[in-house]
């Protein structure tokens, strides 16, 4: 036999286990034992507890992770289109079909590589990341604890940055007037 106990609740807390013990196979008993077990001995469900904050950590690593890698490759993105646009001139119009051809052939050679790169679970971005953090681990860790965007000169850099050419030397010749057109 179990004991009696009585116990006055909030009006808001009666509902609610008026609520949940309308449910099929509850009662108003088993749901204030198990509340007050668990209050009681908090020890009894700390493993749960703890496995459930290690998935978190761990989701919230992975979420870090993937937050690092769309900042690049959006920057990589955006730092293609901005040179693809200053160097390519126009066309002229005669030569406009034969550059839509070609372009279309390369677009499908294009998607063609990116299917068989997720078809066999290649990562570009892992690799090149990868071979990027061996040959120099500060490339993107001096701007991303400055807070500032990846590309973005910091507070001590003289230099223009859009005057350095990939290998971060200066060219020889400054790249003057080239993107002044449209602010590309």
């Amino acid at each position: 036999m179990k004991p009696k106990l009585s116990a006055y609740v909030s009006d808001h807390v009666a509902k609610r286990l008026a609520q949940a013990a309308s449910r099929p196979g509850t009662n108003k008993s088993a749901i204030v034992d198990a509340a007050l077990d668990r209050f009681l001995n908090p020890e009894r469900d700390q493993s749960g507890d703890a496995a459930l904050v290690r998935r978190l950590d761990r989701l919230s690593r992975q979420l870090d992770q993937m937050d690092r890698d769309l900042s690049i490759t959006a920057e990589t993105i955006a730092l293609f289109v901005r040179y693809y646009l200053t160097i390519t001139p126009p066309l002229p119009s005669g030569d406009q079909h034969a550059a839509r051809a070609l372009g279309r052939e390369r677009f499908e050679m294009f998607v063609a590589q990116i299917g068989k790169r997720v078809a066999s679970g290649g990562r570009l971005v892992a690799d090149v990341m990868e071979r990027v953090s061996t040959s120099n681990p500060d490339l993107f860790l001096r701007n991303l604890e400055e807070r500032a965007p990846l590309g973005q000169p910091t507070a001590g850099d003289k230099t223009d940055p859009r005057a350095t050419k990939a290998t971060g030397e200066p060219p020889e010749h400054p790249p003057e007037g080239r993107e002044e057109v449209g602010h590309v």
